[in-house]
């Protein structure tokens, strides 16, 4: 079991697609979505990445009978879940970490991940929901053995990709967005100080600029013995996928070529430049990022 930590826009939907093509490996998206956006239709995205809706899909219309209570409808189940979530926000991750909230979610999610290995056969899922609070849940499932990358990005990065909403999400300011960027990896961080032989942190820049040396360290964390789906020149043939959610690039099917958007060098705002930078200044030089603005 993979999970991916960090905040949103910093690439975790194409690195778990392309981690999905070596064999027995399949990524799942943003799981702790399913219930929300998949049964009771309240967030967005509420195509898998096969096309169809979740309740039509072939594999999640599976997990989700499968793992629903006996006497309770899939909306109503669905709604128990939603609720149990909130015990398990990001701001929960230390708490998580010490003494996790008894309430359903984490036999729910320890379910779907033992029915998700049973409809699609693979031995190492990778989840890319990016809730350090869900992670730090890892090592108390039965039957689940947690392993942990941590995908950091500039922040002025992740700014410019807030400022031009997406089919499934809206706008965040950069001042917004750099707050949960702070909030989202220091979370991340604690769960890796808590398994720092099971986990990685790898920035979204090193992960483009050479994308096969990033997924063999991977390949290696998760004990994956088989070939690196990506080519020497930075190119994999994506054949499609069953992901909850994410970055409409889960849609592509394929030769892509992995690379980094650059174009927040020189289109981001000053004032928005200084916005993304000045929260983020004490994590900057942890993660190996220019300080100045």
């Amino acid at each position: 079991m993979l999970y991916i930590t960090g905040w949103c826009r910093s690439g975790s939907t194409m690195l778990g697609d392309v981690l999905a093509e070596a064999p027995g490996v399949v990524h799942v998206g943003e799981l702790r979505f399913l219930w929300r956006n998949g049964v009771l239709g309240t967030g967005s995205n509420r195509r898998c990445g096969c096309g169809v809706t979740h309740r039509e899909c072939p594999v999640w219309s599976k997990v989700l009978e499968e793992i629903r209570p006996a006497g309770r409808s899939l909306v109503e189940h669905a709604a128990d879940v939603v609720a149990w979530q909130e015990a398990y926000r990001t701001r929960h991750t230390r708490r998580v970490l010490r003494d996790p909230p008894r309430n359903g979610w984490p036999a729910t999610l320890a379910a779907a991940y033992h029915a998700i290995a049973r409809v699609s056969g693979a031995r190492i899922i990778v989840d890319s929901s990016k809730y350090a609070s869900d992670a730090a849940l890892l090592s108390t499932l039965p039957g689940i053995e947690g392993r942990y990358v941590h995908l950091v990005r500039d922040p002025r990065a992740v700014a410019w990709s807030w400022l031009r909403p997406k089919e499934y999400t809206g706008y965040r300011s950069a001042l917004n967005s750099t707050l949960h960027w702070v909030a989202f990896n220091l979370a991340a961080d604690a769960v890796g100080r808590a398994h720092r032989t099971d986990s990685l942190r790898i920035r979204y820049e090193a992960l483009a600029a050479g994308p096969r040396a990033a997924v063999d360290r991977i390949l290696t964390l998760i004990g994956h013995e088989g070939p690196n789906p990506v080519t020497a020149d930075g190119t994999v043939e994506l054949t499609g996928n069953h992901t909850v959610t994410g970055n409409p690039n889960r849609f592509d099917r394929g030769r892509i070529t992995i690379g980094e958007d650059r174009r927040w060098h020189t289109a981001l705002p000053r004032h928005q430049r200084f916005a993304a930078t000045l929260p983020a200044l004490p994590l900057l030089r942890r993660y190996g990022y220019e300080r100045r603005a």
